[in-house]
């Protein structure tokens, strides 16, 4: 059985194992390590999570999408959502960040990249979006990131922050909702999986954009670290174009804590 498995991932058996695997197969970690799903760095992203939250006995962690746009994105890590909590047993709430009314007001200069974006693109419908969400999973908050993500990080209703995806296109919103590992009032696990969606145009540099907010943070913040990914292992697809744009969070005083409980 393991060697039969080993000749289906390797080129061109993975394709057909791939499209079998997405035709016939419900199970969401078999369908995640083939990639066989849209939005296949959600699901990855969440299924280490519920990982982590099980190593550290958590019983639920929160799944946050800055940057949500028609929601497209959001309803998906919603369903994906519920397949990996029926799957694991960990609980997962999904939260949705979003100004409702497209990009904001530029920084402006070259780091927001008006080169790539333009004000008010990605406008959201409101109510189209509200339907098609689950509202005993999913919570949307609308209006500009830094006025709107204190008062989330402040409450106490919900689990710690497990896995975020980045999709904000500037510098400046992205620099803003990289609060959610500076506030002092963060909850979140010991590593959390990241997907920052706007690092791989021509256009991109470390002097602009999300790739400055990264630098930025790592410069700033001695609490939290945000490295690449390292863990995609041997699957079968690991020259995906996301993995480039995975990456982790880590909760450095939350792992020195490992220590103390010796």
């Amino acid at each position: 059985m393991r060697l039969l498995k080993r000749l289906a991932e390797e080129p061109p058996f993975r394709l057909v194992a791939r499209e079998l695997v997405r035709l016939l197969s419900r199970d969401v970690k078999t369908r995640a390590w083939w990639n066989a799903d849209p939005y296949p760095y959600y699901v990855i992203g969440l299924l280490e999570a519920a990982e982590v939250a099980r190593r550290q006995g958590e019983a639920g962690f929160t799944a946050v999408e800055f940057g949500v746009a028609a929601g497209n994105g959001l309803v998906a890590l919603q369903t994906f959502a519920a397949a990996v909590e029926a799957a694991t047993g960990i609980t997962i709430k999904v939260v949705g960040f979003d100004s409702g009314a497209g990009l904001p007001d530029f920084i402006g200069d070259h780091r927001d990249h008006p080169d790539l974006w333009d004000y008010g693109v990605y406008p959201m419908d409101v109510d189209a979006l509200r339907a098609r969400l689950d509202p005993a999973r999913t919570s949307l908050v609308l209006g500009i990131i830094r006025d709107t993500l204190p008062a989330f990080i402040a409450r106490a209703d919900h689990p710690p922050v497990g896995f975020v995806s980045f999709d904000l296109d500037l510098y400046s919103s992205t620099r803003d909702a990289l609060e959610i590992f500076r506030n002092p009032a963060r909850r979140m696990l010991r590593q959390v999986p990241l997907y920052f969606d706007d690092i791989d145009f021509l256009a991109n540099h470390r002097w602009a954009g999300e790739l400055l907010a990264i630098d930025e943070h790592n410069r700033d913040c001695a609490e939290v670290k945000i490295d690449r990914w390292y863990a995609m292992g041997e699957r079968p697809f690991k020259e995906a174009h996301f993995w480039s744009k995975m990456m982790v969070a880590h909760n450095l005083p939350a792992i020195d804590a490992c220590f103390t409980r010796r």
